[in-house]
């Protein structure tokens, strides 16, 4: 074997925009050069959004790069007082660097979709070519790159003989990055019209010089005028009805201007349509702006047929139920926005779900009752929609009961009988299984705590899987039996439909997951297969404010380091010296209280879950991979592969 020297000069040190084109999937996604476009196109709503552009033109060139023009006050051309390089070329150049850092009185963007400052400059990395036009200050100016780095120095090339103001960028998107080098243009399509909804006034055009067709959105009416469109010949039950809330000056918990606008239907039958934005990115995944939208209808209505004695005895009414026929358009201002992921299709900020749940509770209260007979009907589908759900859990039961197995004694078992809901934590130790019980809640969460390391059975057979302890009583828990992948398995008796693994957030932690992934991968695919695994993600972090003028004390939560320095970057620009802070480290789940853990960890509409799937690699190559790393006979082979990829992990010890 090979000897490889690991000394000074085996540490490389990326400079630049380097990391970016190293790991693109990083920062961006990577089926098709659509994402590096939005950010572009984010940077143009923004300018909308600020009440400075009033058109966005997207045009397709026939050479295969697509060009993002818009009439706002254009990118600032000259020296950056630090930095004493243009403006215009840190922002495509520099990871890090825009103009969206400083969410205070008197920053240029005080609400935007970016908040990294990572975005056009991962557009520029990952393209062959991009040109940069800016008209301002009577003047139009010129920057052109290639690979990332400037290859036409900014110049003035002529002077304006009007006020015009504005910037067009030109992107050469390089297809070596990307699965796919075509633009989906449907998804396009859909984000410039999700604009013109967002920002009504504002006309946003989409341009094929291939084709000459154009198409081109403007809204007066908003968000109402989309969901009616959206909804087409849905038979609604009550009229639309669109609001908007945002919080005032004196507020002490969230900051003037945060709120949000949204339009709900509500409807008999049919697909829903949901879409929701912060900022005007669209969170396709949702987040905890929605969850704050259910919140916040939920109480209404619960409110509403508690105080109207509507509901039928035994049945309970749950969030899902008020929600099950909802359609909504939901457009957030939040002013500091977590995301999951560059991407930004998930909203994370937990604040952001009592924000939009405070803004929207009241106004949907005050509309029920003013209305008694819409207010009856959207109850009435909630109530149906809990009975519906009650019987689907009874037949569900009914089917379990032919072969009733003791469950395990340390398992806290819930409630609820409904699988969709039902979820079970596979907690690594007592003391953390201690604080989950109490924070957890026991109407639909389980907690099954792990004593110790669970046995590696990558190679146990099946007859003797039961020889250990913890996966009996995992197996018991779950109610399924050990499985191949081919297998026609009985899956009839699952008693949940979350199974959570929730370790601490460090080495011995991470150990655990693998043991545990390596359990279900090998002996409950099926669970895998039906996306049944998810892994809870603990913060490492909490950060301790004190009370500052009208601000109370707050505990902010860090998943990382990353999110750690993103935190203290937030207090900075709020104003506060080091010393209002303390910053606390968790060396395990055991040290936090049931109530931190319920927030951050277990609570449905705050907590980080990651679905485990197989994503792009096949069964096959992924039981290479766990031969590799689990097989009692590949130490020599780990110890080569660890070698040589083991510069990638990011270990904290």
């Amino acid at each position: 074997m090979t000897k490889s020297n690991y000394d000074e000069s085996s540490i490389r040190v990326l400079k630049g925009l380097e990391p970016v084109r190293q790991r693109p999937g990083m920062y961006t996604r990577t089926e098709n050069p659509l994402h590096i476009l939005q950010e572009v196109i984010d940077n143009a709503a923004d300018e909308a959004l600020a009440g400075y552009a009033r058109t966005i033109l997207v045009t397709l060139h026939v050479d295969g790069s697509v060009s993002v023009a818009d009439d706002g006050r254009g990118i600032p051309v000259g020296p950056h007082p630090e930095e004493k390089v243009p403006v215009v070329e840190i922002v495509y150049t520099r990871l890090h660097a825009g103009g969206k850092f400083d969410k205070g009185s008197g920053g240029a963007y005080a609400f935007s979709g970016g908040l990294h400052g990572v975005g056009v400059s991962v557009t520029n990395a990952l393209s062959t070519r991009l040109d940069v036009t800016v008209w301002r200050d009577g003047a139009e100016w010129q920057i052109g790159f290639a690979g990332g780095e400037v290859v036409a120095p900014l110049q003035k090339i002529s002077r304006l003989k009007d006020s015009r103001s504005g910037t067009k960028v030109q992107v050469w998107p390089d297809p070596k990055y990307f699965d796919d080098r075509v633009i989906p243009h449907q998804e396009l399509a859909r984000s410039l019209k999700a604009r013109a909804v967002l920002l009504p006034g504002v006309t946003t055009i989409l341009l094929s010089e291939k084709t000459g067709q154009t198409e081109q959105w403007k809204y007066t009416g908003g968000l109402e005028d989309y969901l009616r469109e959206s909804l087409a010949d849905a038979e609604l039950v009550v009229p639309l009805w669109s609001h908007e809330g945002y919080v005032g000056k004196a507020d002490d918990t969230f900051a003037e201007g945060e709120g949000a606008q949204w339009v709900l239907a509500f409807t008999q039958e049919g697909g829903v349509v949901r879409e929701s934005f912060v900022n005007l990115i669209p969170t396709t995944a949702g987040g905890t702006h929605e969850a704050g939208l259910r919140d916040g209808l939920f109480q209404a209505v619960k409110g509403f047929v508690e105080q109207h004695g509507l509901l039928p005895k035994g049945v309970k009414l749950l969030p899902e139920d008020v929600f099950a026929r909802v359609s909504f358009i939901l457009s957030a201002k939040v002013l500091d926005p977590q995301f999951q992921g560059q991407t930004k299709e998930k909203l994370t900020s937990r604040d952001a779900l009592r924000l939009v749940a405070s803004q929207t509770k009241g106004p949907f209260e005050l509309w029920l009752h003013r209305d008694l007979e819409a207010g009856k009907k959207i109850a009435e589908l909630a109530i149906r929609a809990a009975q519906s759900r009650q019987r689907s859990a009874q037949k569900v039961e009914k089917k379990k009961g032919s072969g009733v197995a003791v469950l395990p004694g340390k398992l806290t078992d819930c409630e609820s009988t409904d699988l969709q809901r039902n979820e079970l934590f596979l907690v690594e130790g007592d003391s953390a299984g201690g604080s989950a019980k109490m924070g957890r809640d026991k109407e639909f969460q389980a907690i099954l705590p792990l004593r110790g390391k669970v046995l590696n059975t990558w190679e146990a057979e099946r007859d003797r899987l039961f020889a250990n302890a913890e996966v009996h009583d995992i197996s018991v828990a779950l109610g399924v039996d050990p499985h191949g992948p081919q297998e026609a398995v009985d899956l009839s008796g699952l008693r949940y439909g979350k199974v959570c693994i929730l370790s601490d957030a460090d080495v011995d932690g991470a150990h655990i997951q693998v043991l545990l992934l390596t359990l279900f991968f090998r002996h409950f695919p099926q669970l895998i297969d039906r996306g049944h695994i998810f892994v809870a993600r603990p913060p490492l972090f909490r950060v301790d404010v004190e009370a500052r003028a009208k601000k109370p004390a707050r505990k902010i939560y860090a998943l990382d380091e990353g999110e750690l320095t993103h935190v203290l970057d937030k207090l900075r620009q709020e104003g506060l010296r080091e010393t209002a802070w303390s910053i606390s480290r968790f060396k395990g789940l055991g040290e936090m209280s049931a109530e931190q853990l319920w927030e951050t960890t277990l609570n449905p509409d705050t907590r980080r879950l990651l679905p485990i799937s197989l994503g792009a690699w096949s069964v096959g190559e992924t039981g290479q991979r766990f031969n590799l790393l689990m097989g009692r006979g590949e130490a020599a082979s780990r110890r080569s592969w660890l070698e040589e990829k083991g510069h990638q992990a990011e270990v904290d010890i």
